[in-house]
């Protein structure tokens, strides 16, 4: 039986957070604060969220321990937290509920009038960012929910009214089928995630209950050129879809592109919705576009208020993030990029731009993800970029018992170089990148840090400032 978090809430009963530090606990705790809850938390390190959080009343240890549940009414658990978790075996030894965090964004959704959910392997930040947008230009004053710090909402959290809820919803672990999407919208569905998942069927069927969570006044937006998108949506009752074929329902027409910033229009069923000018670049952000511009068509939002949201984004923390520049002239940038299709896109945007040559400073994500795709990985890498520069593998929750390293990797890539130090790294591209070139540092791990060793100074960016 789900448990509803709003008897907690009004009932002013205490609720934990294990992993409270983290991009969606740090949000969840910010809005339960908000709502007058007492709010503790467990974490493994203190962090700027962290800091944050105990300023706004949070009470946070910075150690698993069982005693930390005492008192709660409630414990709420990232999917990283297990079982085994000695918070959690407490909580259940003494009767406390312990939920993960996607049923406690589940049951505040219900909440919400509108629920407008970004799902995909990729693409779900810079998409919810840009709905952010257009939701916020027209006046519904969404509540905000996103994976990357976003300059407009100064975070990662927004909290509006409850007619319009704006969230990122991600498939890892099935945590979005604990979500309640009014509209729901699939970007693309690749192969990832193989640690839990057993293949792409089994991601399909994962999208597909996705889409029966809508209700039957609701819609499902899909991308039309993606065919395990397509066949997540078969059985859907109200479908929209975008793309860039004829066939799609949403598509951009009359497009160009200046320097890798796109310029389109938008028709919905043939007819005229659109003009867009973007301000992030890459094609697969005017697909991005597309998608929003579904939605918000759906929920009666203008095509000129859609088109001034979409020229307002300018970008997210590690989304194409314009980090400064080299002593040398070299320009830097910082990416979160870590599924080959992700990294291909990225990268061939960048390669519009002008830039004489791309050094590519790759921090491949997860054991798992890097033996499954290995051979994609050494394509992207070999093709559209001019180095490849690796570190070492970001384990993030596992341990390498298959034996995989990034030398595996360099040994597909030609010209490839592997440091084991982000120091070794930063020398390197310090010493061989120069005016008119990109260091693009990519990965989900903590790879950032190369750039500030790059440009300790010159760090004030807040976004993807290049329009």
């Amino acid at each position: 039986m789900a448990i509803s978090i709003q008897h907690f809430i009004s009932e002013r009963r205490p609720i934990h957070l294990i992993g409270i530090g983290g991009v969606s606990m740090s949000a969840l705790a910010e809005l339960l604060i908000s709502q007058g809850v007492t709010v503790t938390g467990s974490d493994r390190q203190e962090s700027p969220v962290t800091e944050r959080l105990e300023k706004m009343g949070a009470h946070i240890t910075y150690a698993h321990l069982p005693e930390n549940v005492d008192g709660a009414g409630l414990v709420i658990r990232t999917a990283a937290v297990h079982d085994d978790n000695l918070e959690v075996i407490r909580a259940r030894e003494v009767g406390i509920p312990v939920i993960e965090r996607a049923e406690a964004w589940g049951s505040l959704m219900t909440d919400y009038r509108e629920v407008v959910c970004f799902s995909g392997t990729h693409g779900k930040t810079t998409s919810t960012s840009m709905m952010t947008m257009i939701t916020m230009r027209a006046g519904l004053d969404p509540t905000v929910m996103v994976g990357s710090h976003l300059p407009v909402i100064n975070g990662t959290l927004r909290i509006g009214a409850q007619d319009c809820f704006v969230a990122e919803a991600c498939e890892y672990c099935n945590s979005f089928l604990s979500f309640r999407p009014t509209i729901a919208v699939i970007l693309n569905v690749e192969e990832d995630h193989l640690d839990f998942f057993q293949d792409i069927d089994d991601i399909v069927c994962s999208f597909r209950r996705f889409c029966a969570l809508v209700p039957e006044n609701g819609l499902v937006v899909a991308n039309a050129d993606d065919p395990y998108a397509v066949r997540s949506v078969r059985n859907a009752q109200r479908v929209v879809t975008f793309g860039e074929s004829e066939r799609a329902d949403v598509r951009a027409v009359d497009i160009s592109s200046q320097k890798g910033f796109y310029h389109f229009t938008v028709l919905v069923r043939g007819k005229f919705y659109a003009d867009v000018q973007l301000s992030v670049p890459g094609r697969h952000n005017m697909l991005n576009a597309l998608a929003c511009c579904a939605a918000a068509e759906f929920m009666g939002i203008s095509g000129e208020v859609a088109a001034d949201g979409l020229r307002g984004f300018t970008g997210s923390s590690r989304r194409f993030q314009l980090m400064g520049h080299t002593e040398k002239g070299a320009v830097i940038v910082d990416d979160y990029a870590h599924h080959p299709s992700e990294m291909r896109a990225t990268l061939q945007a960048a390669r519009q731009m002008g830039f004489e040559r791309i050094f590519c400073a790759f921090q491949p994500h997860t054991y798992s993800r890097t033996k499954a795709l290995l051979d994609s990985f050494a394509e992207v890498l070999s093709n559209c970029c001019d180095q490849a520069v690796l570190a070492p593998i970001y384990a993030a929750r596992e341990k390498n018992t298959i034996g995989i390293h990034s030398e595996d990797l360099a040994a597909r890539v030609p010209g490839a170089v592997t440091f084991s130090a982000f120091g070794e790294i930063a020398s390197y591209l310090d010493a061989h990148a120069g005016e008119g070139d990109l260091i693009l540092t990519m990965g989900a791990g903590n790879i950032n840090e190369v750039c500030r060793l790059l440009a300790p100074g010159n760090q004030g960016f807040s976004g993807g400032l290049f329009a």
